[in-house]
C-alpha cells in the first residue's frame, strides 16, 4: 500500500495553537507529514526580520516540543536570495524549483493543506494537490503583535495562543523578540507574499 504524504507549508513564526491543531488533524488524514517552515536564505545564513523573527532551528524545536519525531521537520520551503527571482509566480523558473524542493524525499500520494483559498489556486497551479480548510481564528500574526507588545507595553495574553512547552521555548529566546519588537519591519510585500526586505534585489553573501 503506498503512503500519502501530508504537506505543510506555513511561516509558523511562532508555533500557534491553531498550527498544533492543523497538524493533528494531518496526522489523522496521512500516513507522513511534512512540515516546512518557511526559511529565506542569503547564501548559507538565515534572514530574519520583524515579520519572521525565529528561525528555522528555534521553529524546528517549537514543533519538536509537541510532536516529536512523529512528523518531519524539513528547511525544504527556503527562498534563496535574491528573492524576486521567484517572481513571478508560475512563470519564474525558481518558483518551479522550489516546488521540487517541497517534494524533496516524498514518495507515493501525497497532497499539501492551506486555510487560504487563494494560496490553494496557487498550489493547485504548482500541482501541489491542495487540500484547504477552514481558516483558523488564531493567526501567527496576532500572536506575534501580542508578544511585541509583551516588550512594549508590559502587557499581553499571548501565552494562551501557543502550547506551554512552545511558551518556555519562546521564553528563552527573549531577546530574539526583544530585538524586533523595537526594530523596523524591513518586509516587503508583493503580489501578497511576504519577502524580508535584505535580500529581495539582491545576493548580500558570498
Amino acid at each position: 500500500m503506498k503512503l500519502i504524504t501530508a504537506l505543510y507549508l506555513a511561516h509558523l513564526n511562532p508555533v500557534t495553537n491553531a498550527h498544533v491543531e492543523i497538524i493533528s488533524e494531518l496526522k489523522k488524514n496521512a500516513d507522513i507529514v511534512k512540515v516546512m517552515p518557511v526559511v529565506f536564505k542569503d547564501g548559507n545564513r538565515e534572514v530574519n526580520s520583524k515579520s519572521f523573527p525565529f528561525n528555522f532551528e528555534t521553529r524546528k524545536k517549537m514543533l519538536v516540543s509537541v510532536f516529536g519525531d512523529s512528523i518531519q521537520i524539513t528547511d525544504d520551503y527556503a527562498f534563496f536570495a535574491p528573492f524576486k527571482k521567484y517572481l513571478p509566480p508560475l512563470l519564474a523558473p525558481r518558483s518551479w524549483k522550489l516546488r521540487k524542493q517541497i517534494l524533496r524525499g516524498v514518495e507515493g500520494k501525497f497532497f499539501s493543506y492551506t486555510g487560504d483559498k487563494v494560496e490553494g489556486y496557487m498550489l493547485k497551479c504548482y500541482g501541489l494537490k491542495p487540500k484547504i480548510g477552514e481558516r483558523k481564528s488564531l493567526s501567527a500574526s496576532s500572536v506575534k503583535e501580542k508578544l511585541y507588545d509583551a516588550v512594549l507595553k508590559e502587557e499581553s495574553s499571548w501565552k494562551e495562543d501557543v502550547p506551554e512547552k512552545i511558551v518556555k521555548i519562546i521564553e528563552d529566546d527573549w531577546d530574539t523578540v526583544e530585538k524586533f519588537a523595537k526594530s523596523e519591519d524591513m518586509t516587503t510585500r508583493v503580489i501578497g507574499m511576504k519577502f524580508p526586505k535584505e535580500g529581495f534585489d539582491q545576493k548580500t553573501s558570498s
